[in-house]
């Protein structure tokens, strides 16, 4: 009996050097296996990123991924200005682009949760200029829309609102002067019988709402509702003088190789659409706010059923316009089938992209968030990052 615990004893030291060994191993190859991700294959996205600057496709990029909230792959890569070659720093601001929509989308769904609007509430019921809308079915004429517009259409791109981007030039231009003006312009098919983005107008409409029903210009209601309990102290429509030093400047991308983005945003413009800037961490903290059912450390903004309505598909991959496995929930796509898709993002995923090179996404079933800024379009960039994202999740 005695020697037979002896070798019980022995056989249990053996299997604890054994654990121990293949934990060290497993850390060696740099694999991390409680936040259940690979921290050998996470370092593949900036070997990504390395060959596109080196390309000259984009000056550089952040990259931020967090599970479970907790931040497992952080990385600046690249220069913030061509011209100066400053290297690029993790706290380096970007021009959001179209990645304002997700944070105006829930910007309306929290006057939606205090009752103060629905989303079924015509457009017309906050601004008149709305009401009585026509249909272009022809470039001299127009029928008259089967229905009014909704905060719904708005939110999934349904209203039949101007697609092209429209940015007012005036340098003192308001979403109180311009937005009205919208109302005389024929609608681009009838509201909800198709999908197609409307890049400024649609999203700036809701803006010009929130500030209609709150009384705060749209920058002062993202401020004080979102952006101060959230801790985003790097996002803004406006940035000051030491932001500035931070900004990553903008390029478009041009045969042979990047030419700087030029445009003179106005200063009082508040766009629901476009015009935010953002960090990585900052728009992460937003991101996991959502991945948390509307709470982040400790300050709630939405409820869980306004973060399951956000991310629900309203408009299925089948309505014209839309892409097969690829539906639309309340300003963030939504993966509906990925195989169809061809994406290596989970079914469920929900998030969009920003025209100057942003992108994120989360991720419910494996508690993921996911963000890229970039201040180029590069393409096939943003699906290149989700596929070395994905491919680094071990769970």
């Amino acid at each position: 009996m005695r020697h037979m615990n002896v070798r019980s004893a022995a056989a249990i030291v053996s299997s604890l050097v054994l654990v121990i060994l293949t934990a060290s191993v497993a850390a060696r190859q740099g694999e991390s296996t409680d936040a259940g991700v690979s921290r050998e294959r996470l370092l593949r996205i900036g070997q990504m990123i390395d060959r596109r600057t080196d390309a000259r496709e984009i000056p550089g990029a952040v990259s931020l991924v967090a599970i479970d909230g907790r931040i497992v792959h952080f990385d600046a890569r690249g220069q913030l200005d061509l011209d100066s070659k400053k290297p690029m720093p993790r706290d380096a601001i970007f021009s959001l682009a179209s990645l304002t929509k997700p944070i105006t989308a829930a910007a309306v769904l929290m006057l939606v949760e205090e009752g103060r609007i629905r989303l079924t509430d015509p457009v017309s019921q906050f601004i008149p200029e709305f009401k009585d809308l026509n249909v272009g079915v022809s470039p001299s004429q127009a029928v008259p829309a089967s229905r009014p517009i909704t905060i719904r259409d708005l939110l999934t791109h349904t209203s039949g609102l101007v697609a092209p981007p429209r940015i007012p030039t005036e340098p003192r231009a308001t979403l109180a002067a311009v937005i009205p003006r919208f109302g005389a312009e024929p609608l681009e098919f009838q509201p909800g019988t198709r999908w197609m983005y409307s890049n400024t107008v649609a999203f700036d409409t809701l803006a010009r709402i929130v500030e209609i029903v709150s009384g705060k210009t749209y920058d002062r209601f993202l401020r004080e509702r979102m952006f101060e309990p959230l801790g985003m102290k790097d996002t803004a429509h406006v940035l000051d003088a030491a932001q500035k030093q931070r900004f990553a400047r903008r390029y478009d991308i041009v045969p042979g190789g990047l030419k700087p983005f030029e445009r003179a945003d106005p200063p009082s413009y508040f766009g629901g659409g476009w015009g935010l800037h953002s960090t990585a961490q900052d728009y992460f903290r937003f991101a996991q706010m959502l991945l948390n059912n509307g709470e982040f450390e400790g300050k709630r903004l939405l409820s869980p059923r306004a973060v399951e309505l956000m991310a629900a598909v309203h408009i299925p991959d089948t309505l014209p316009g839309r892409q097969p496995g690829e539906g639309w929930g309340l300003g963030v796509r939504v993966i509906s089938n990925a195989a169809v898709r061809t994406s290596w993002l989970s079914n469920g995923s929900f998030g969009w992209s920003g025209a100057s090179g942003t992108h994120f996404w989360i991720d419910p079933e494996r508690h993921l968030v996911a963000v890229l800024m970039a201040p180029a379009p590069a393409v096939g960039f943003r699906p290149d990052f989700e596929t070395l994202v994905m491919q680094a999740v071990m769970k």
